[in-house]
């Protein structure tokens, strides 16, 4: 049995990896200051974790967080692209200062290996597609500086210091458990939530900004498989399916599972987002063994149903 820290576990990615890695009988602790993160997602597993509240920005919490850890999977972050566009100080704070201080306290405990929570957001500006890792990354936005700062970092401690890391750029991850209540909400549960609910609905843009949805299966076979690869210290990865999207094609398979058309209406585009996302996977393929399970299209059907349910009460 390995000893697991899960940074923000109490976030959406992070409590499905609480799950999994449980079902795998392996031993958890979740470090998450739940300022983002939601209790009741761990409600759960409480008598099967150990939780650890603090702050990624606090030296003295992530060393105790760490002790006694084979393998850190950081998730930990202050999401959102609009965020970081509002206060880039916090979001650095947190994104870089709170990563460097999950490695350099990682690196004195002698974890084995830290795998790392990187954005496809990273990429910016960079209109070449697909997205493959060795092409110049080009961040239009404090998030994805700061998102990049922490591969940087990640591969820094590899080669300086030996600490094997492990980097994924996450391309658009949905599915049960996000929380469409936020400001900050994610595209997909907001609006599916707000088309149960008959609530006007306001699409950033012309629809026609595209992106690599990832269902959430597929981001937690991503990270167990860049714990388990040989081989890949240092590396950064693509997470996702290699097919695209439209918003517009979205809501349309959204009207068509929910039987509704929705109150939706076309507004201004938000400052920093990235017209077209389409990620290369073939290197995940090759070196980690990665194979996304579940099609964009299923997961929206997964999804839809969930938070179907939810809304009946079932």
């Amino acid at each position: 049995m390995a000893g697991y820290l899960v940074t923000g576990g109490a976030g959406f990615i992070g409590s499905h990896l609480v799950e999994e890695l449980l079902k795998r009988g392996e031993r958890v602790r979740v470090l998450d200051n739940f300022s983002t993160g939601k209790r009741e997602r761990l409600e759960p597993y409480l008598d099967r974790i150990e939780v650890v509240e603090g702050d990624l920005r606090s030296q003295h919490t992530v060393r105790d967080a760490v002790k006694g850890i084979d393998f850190v999977l950081h998730q930990g972050a202050l999401p959102s692209v609009p965020r970081s566009v509002k206060d880039p100080v916090t979001t650095n704070e947190v994104n870089v200062g709170g990563t460097l201080n999950v490695l350099d306290a990682s690196r004195e405990a002698g974890v084995k290996r830290v795998v790392y929570a990187s954005s496809s957001s990273v990429y910016g500006a960079n209109t070449a597609i697909p997205k493959r890792e060795d092409m110049m990354p080009q961040p239009i936005s404090p998030y994805a500086v700061a998102k990049l700062t922490g591969e940087h970092y990640c591969q820094v401690f590899s080669c300086t210091y030996g600490l094997e890391t492990v980097s994924l750029r996450y391309f658009n991850v949905f599915g049960p458990g996000m929380d469409p209540a936020s400001s900050y909400a994610a595209f997909i549960p907001l609006f599916i939530v707000g088309m149960l609910e008959g609530r006007p609905l306001i699409v950033n843009g012309d629809g026609t900004v595209s992106r690599d949805f990832t269902y959430i299966t597929n981001v937690v076979e991503a990270n167990m498989r860049a714990v388990e690869a040989e081989g890949v210290g240092g590396e950064v990865f693509n997470v996702a399916c290699g097919a695209s999207m439209s918003l517009n094609e979205v809501i349309a398979k959204l009207r068509e599972l929910l039987g509704t058309e929705g109150d939706i209406s076309y507004g201004p585009a938000r400052v920093g987002d990235v017209p077209l996302s389409l990620a290369d996977i073939d290197k995940a393929r090759d070196r980690l063994g990665y194979e996304p399970r579940v099609p964009a299209l299923e997961g929206l059907e997964l999804v839809a149903s969930w938070y179907g349910r939810r809304s009946r009460g079932d």
